[in-house]
């Protein structure tokens, strides 16, 4: 008896711990919830319940004009004056609700937004899912949540930047959008303000841009192609990656066939219809366009915080960046159609007129086109103020008579450098390491090594001479001693977009580079010898303002020290030997003293020549897009004939800066 009192007696006990635990357990519960709250609420909740005002402010006060026009983005050379004018063509091709295609309709809900009748601006299982996908791939977006009134949130109101406060805000506009205007309104913008790339906006114009057709006339397989552009139209993009576009194309037929919305004969018949783009709507970008368009996105994508990189720790850190980069500058090549940007350049039209009639003369003997009507031999030049660092003249090839884009081979096109890149990662950094213009070196065959060009040795010289007569014995065995991950480190410190691993090797000492160098590359490189060693980014960005005033980007010149003051005066004094008495000899200005090296490839693929004055750095490159030889092409040909006829011209009587001579 006394045996089972004790029992209950424990259990009892037992169980008024247990209850205790269970409280306390759901004290501390409640407890952490609690301050999990009150965190939130001041780390988030203030700022979440801003957006939701901000939102609501900004589509209560819209109209449905804001979803059918755009803003002009405006570009000024330095006098102030319009270069052009960027605008989007949404204004112009603009269908309304009633006169969509229903194919076109359920391509679109098939693809983007199964529920978006049904839905209030936000679905909230895909966000759910969005995430668990974003937790399980370690932060990578594999897949998207936005539904159709997001993403004209996002298009109209917002950027494309990735942060939580924009999803936040973009999720506050989507739900404001579904209470002041109906379904059919929200899908007739939405399918009037997509972006179906190379500047059209909307169906109607992505219709007459690629298929030169009005909406109607365009088949199931034509309306299932254009749909396949927007969800990325980077990556989907018809002009660049077509078979891509076409891959996209067919899963969203076989979505509409296996949701309902077409017939097993129309899928198989749209399937196997070959895709044949008619671009209507190709303009022709000049070199300056096509360069302060490009300029202007990196300048936006600076002031977002985006950080530039030329070296990665493996393959997939590349990748990532690439990507991320590709991503952000899309949304800003987007934003310029449409942003109302008053893009303030450097660029100087008569410069730049002077600089395209040098190359257009130097080359004019060589006719030979290819099947586009485009010259094969080519040329591309860069000029550059010393005094800003800012490029005033960029010319991306021959001038001719070419409907369409071409090619900006100043900034787009990579060549090997030839002896051009010798002062860079040789001569101004053996200077840095004790080398002097009067240090004796010894020229010489190497075995294994280069041979001069035209194949003579002179024995003991003084290293000012050397570089004159370009000896590549000498920049190999110089090259040797610094090491090329010494020498090609500047390269990568001025931002040179293409050193790889296989760069590495003292073949990069003669421009043996295996993509090599674009000509603004170069000439900003040379820039920066003339600037006492300090290297400035080649942009001709000056500054970017917003349609109301608002600056964006701002007039400010970052400048890094790159090489040492007196190894940048001593390589000036070389290189001015250079054209007095060297491999350029002939070549000096009439009004101004200036300094320069030329670059010739194996075979005679590829002539440079880089040179400058107190006032201006040029960079000319001459060849064939497609690498072969050219019969009498070398730096002091072709190339330096367009340097000198534009700096003899840019360079007038009375301009008598002299180079600052270095001190021992």
């Amino acid at each position: 008896m006394n045996k089972r009192r004790i029992d209950i007696a424990k259990k009892k006990k037992t169980g008024k711990w247990l209850k205790l635990i269970i409280k306390v357990f759901t004290l501390v519960i409640l407890l952490t919830l609690a301050i999990g709250i009150f965190y939130f609420y001041n780390t988030y909740g203030k700022i979440l319940i801003k957006l939701q005002k901000e939102a609501k402010l900004l589509v209560h006060s819209s109209t449905e004009e804001i979803f059918k026009s755009s803003q002009t983005s405006l570009v000024y050379d330095n006098d102030g004056k319009l270069i052009t004018s960027l605008k989007g063509v949404k204004d112009v091709y603009y269908i309304e609700y009633k006169d969509i295609p229903p194919v076109l309709l359920n391509a679109i809900i098939v693809t983007e937004d199964k529920k978006f009748f049904s839905h209030g601006g936000i679905d909230y299982l895909a966000n759910i899912r969005a995430a668990i996908a974003l937790i399980k791939n370690k932060g990578e977006i594999t897949q998207g949540a936005s539904t159709i009134t997001q993403q004209l949130a996002r298009n109209v109101f917002l950027t494309h930047d990735v942060t939580y406060e924009r999803k936040a805000k973009e999720i506050f506009i989507a739900q404001e959008l579904e209470k002041i205007y109906t379904k059919d309104q929200i899908m007739e913008f939405y399918i009037n303000n997509i972006y179906y790339a190379n500047g059209h906006y909307g169906i109607l114009a992505a219709a007459d841009g690629y298929f030169g057709k009005g909406i109607n006339e365009l088949s199931l397989s034509q309306i299932a192609f254009l749909c396949a552009i927007p969800n990325n139209p980077n990556l989907y993009n018809p002009v660049t990656n077509l078979n891509r576009t076409i891959e996209r194309r067919d899963r969203i037929l076989k979505q509409m066939y296996e949701n309902g919305k077409i017939n097993l004969i129309d899928y198989r018949h749209a399937i196997k219809e070959p895709i044949s783009i008619n671009r209507q709507e190709e303009q022709k970008n000049n070199y300056v366009e096509t360069f302060v368009y490009h300029s202007a996105i990196k300048a936006l994508m600076k002031g977002e915080g985006f950080e530039f990189r030329n070296q990665f720790i493996d393959e997939e850190d590349k990748k990532a960046y690439d990507k991320a980069y590709k991503e952000l500058y899309y949304s800003y090549q987007n934003k310029l159609y449409t942003g109302g940007y008053r893009i303030y350049t450097s660029i100087d039209l008569d410069k730049q007129k002077l600089l395209q009639e040098s190359v257009d003369k130097a080359l004019e003997k060589f006719t030979e086109k290819n099947e586009e009507g485009i010259y094969q031999l080519q040329g591309a030049a860069v000029c550059i103020d010393n005094d800003t660092g800012r490029v005033v003249a960029i010319i991306g090839g021959r001038s001719q008579e070419y409907v369409g884009y071409t090619l900006n081979r100043a900034y787009q096109s990579y060549r090997q450098p030839g002896s051009a890149i010798k002062p860079l990662i040789v001569y101004t950094p053996a200077f840095e390491r004790g080398y002097r213009l009067d240090s004796l070196v010894i020229d010489e065959p190497i075995k294994n090594g280069p041979k001069n060009s035209g194949g003579s040795y002179v024995g003991e010289m003084k290293l000012q001479r050397a570089i004159e007569l370009s000896k590549n014995t000498i920049a190999w065995k110089l090259f040797e001693e610094l090491t090329p991950k010494l020498g090609l480190s500047y390269l990568l410190k001025m931002d040179f977009q293409k050193i790889v691993d296989d760069d590495y090797y003292l073949a990069a000492s003669l421009g043996g580079l295996t993509i090599g160098t674009s000509p603004l590359e170069m000439t900003a490189a040379y820039g920066a010898l003339v600037n006492d060693g300090y290297y400035r980014e080649p942009t001709c960005i000056v500054k970017i303002t917003d349609a109301a005033g608002k600056i964006l980007v701002d007039d400010t010149i970052d400048e890094e020290q790159v090489y040492q003051t007196g190894a940048s005066r001593m390589v000036t004094e070389a290189l001015t030997g250079v054209i007095k008495n060297g491999t350029a000899k002939g070549f000096e200005l009439s009004n101004t003293i200036s300094a320069g090296k030329t670059g010739t490839t194996d075979n005679r693929r590829d002539g440079w020549f880089v040179g400058y004055t107190p006032y201006y750095t040029t960079g000319v490159w001459v060849g064939y897009d497609m690498p072969k030889t050219v019969e009498g092409l070398k730096g002091a040909s072709y190339p330096a004939v367009i340097w000198h006829s534009y700096m003899e011209q840019i360079h007038q009587p009375g301009m008598n800066r002299s180079f600052i001579k270095y001190e021992e």
